[in-house]
């Protein structure tokens, strides 16, 4: 098989990054856009020695799940990749993803509900990072084309507030009256890197961050105050990032114009906001998220509950009013002071967050005479590290609540668990992400001796 080679295929599947699979002359070939059951004309892109990549030129078979995508660029890009798959078959994809993974290690026996769906499926995320660049001749806005850094100009991401849109749409005509200049990657040089945009589910309330090679430039008061203008804009900040990075936040923050946090709500619960701090970017999803694994924690008055991974305290302030205490901890000191505060500006007394390593700071409360009954987990994609799995297991809490971004980092740590004296029988995917084929679920870990 030869680069830019045409074949017939025959798609018999999708891959975990929903790419449709076909197998020709025992090569395995991944093809961009191509669903189960369409037979497509492909132009191979790149050949390896099992596998190949290859583009549609022409659908000769198309599948009744396609949907007719207006604008291609969600799909070439990345930013909906399952734009063109009918929504209930996205949540079908998502849950066999998790089927095949615990298939993989030997949990068949493991009930899989059905995909919890999102309340909406476009337009749901609440904040926005795109990047800044030159295309041909003035500054623009877009994303990067899959597996490259070539900038495909846009003004509908899709998945996005459509409010967030309309504020990235004008700050970047903004930015060009001014003739600010794009950042040059290559040369490490210009100036706005990216605009990272929030907005508030609760408040409608916009936060406009302006990352910048500097921490000034000439333009930027003109720049702001016409910013500041933009309808419920209520902050700017500069962020400083001067290294040659694919990192897209630097370290320092800098208040331009209005307030330094804005205001968002999960359920009935308040978070401040600052620019830096992690918040669910499917807000209306994550309160069903985490009535879901409340439920299913079955939590009692008086528990004595673990926040690990605390964050901002989301899930632990979630939980509080159900139980008799919440204790969690987090490497980031910032963000132990956002959840310290965000638990006294919901008038929460029994929550209370500490800076440190989970598996340091749980076997020294242990020590100290804290009986824990439920400990609650929402790692990182890298999930749980052997150290904190063996701490937790060591601080014998009743049940463990997994919350996963990753079900396949998810799936490995349960085996370690279940080494430890813990089981779980059930799973729920939950979709998080519409359009994408990043799915979230959450299971009860039970310890198996009392």
């Amino acid at each position: 098989m030869q680069k830019n080679q045409i074949v017939e295929l025959e798609i018999t599947d999708l891959s975990y990054e929903a790419m449709g699979v076909a197998h020709y002359e025992g090569l395995t070939i991944f093809v961009n856009n191509a669903l189960p059951g369409e037979i497509v004309k492909a132009k191979i892109l790149k050949v390896k020695k099992r596998f190949a990549f290859a583009k549609i030129e022409k659908i000769i078979k198309e599948s009744p799940d396609r949907v007719s995508v207006k604008l291609n660029q969600w799909v070439q890009t990345g930013l909906a990749s399952l734009a063109h798959i009918k929504y209930d078959k996205q949540l079908e994809f998502k849950r066999n993803q998790v089927i095949n993974l615990l298939h993989k290690a030997g949990l068949d026996q493991i009930k899989v509900d059905e995909t919890l769906p999102s309340p909406e499926e476009i337009g749901y995320r609440n904040k926005a990072q795109v990047p800044v660049r030159t295309i041909n001749g003035q500054l623009d806005i877009g994303f990067f084309r899959r597996h490259s850094h070539d900038l495909v100009p846009l003004t509908n991401f899709f998945t996005t507030d459509p409010e967030i849109d309309r504020v990235l749409v004008a700050v970047r005509d903004i930015l060009r009256k001014y003739r600010v200049p794009a950042y040059d990657e290559i040369h490490n040089k210009g100036e706005v890197r990216y605009l990272d945009v929030r907005r508030s589910k609760a408040s409608g309330d916009i936060m406009v961050i302006l990352v910048c090679l500097h921490n000034d430039f000439p333009q930027l008061p003109k720049v702001a105050a016409e910013i500041s203008k933009i309808d419920k804009v209520t902050s700017i900040i500069l962020n400083h990032n001067p290294k040659k990075t694919n990192v897209i936040l630097g370290r320092n923050d800098y208040v331009v114009w209005g307030e330094n946090q804005i205001l968002d709500k999960i359920g009935d619960i308040k978070f401040r906001i600052s620019p830096k701090s992690f918040f669910q970017i499917n807000s209306l999803q994550t309160t069903r998220l985490y009535n879901l694994a409340i439920k299913k924690a079955d939590l009692k008055a008086d528990d004595v509950v673990i926040d690990a991974y605390s964050g901002i305290g989301t899930i632990g302030l979630s939980v509080a009013k159900h139980v008799k205490v919440v204790r969690g901890m987090e490497t980031i000191s910032d963000a132990v002071k956002d959840a310290n505060a965000n638990a006294k500006l919901n008038g929460i007394t029994n929550a209370q967050y500490v800076t440190g390593k989970a598996e340091e700071v749980m076997p020294r409360w242990a020590e100290e005479g804290l009986k824990t009954n439920v400990i609650f987990v929402d790692p990182p994609r890298k999930g749980l590290t052997p150290e904190f799995i063996d701490a937790a297991a060591k601080t014998k809490p009743e049940k463990i609540v997994y919350i996963s971004c990753n079900p396949a980092t998810q799936v490995r740590d349960l085996q370690l668990f279940m080494e430890k004296g813990y089981h779980f029988n059930e799973i729920t995917p939950v979709d998080m992400f519409p359009q994408t084929p990043h799915v979230e679920s959450v299971t009860v870990l039970e310890r198996t001796e009392k």
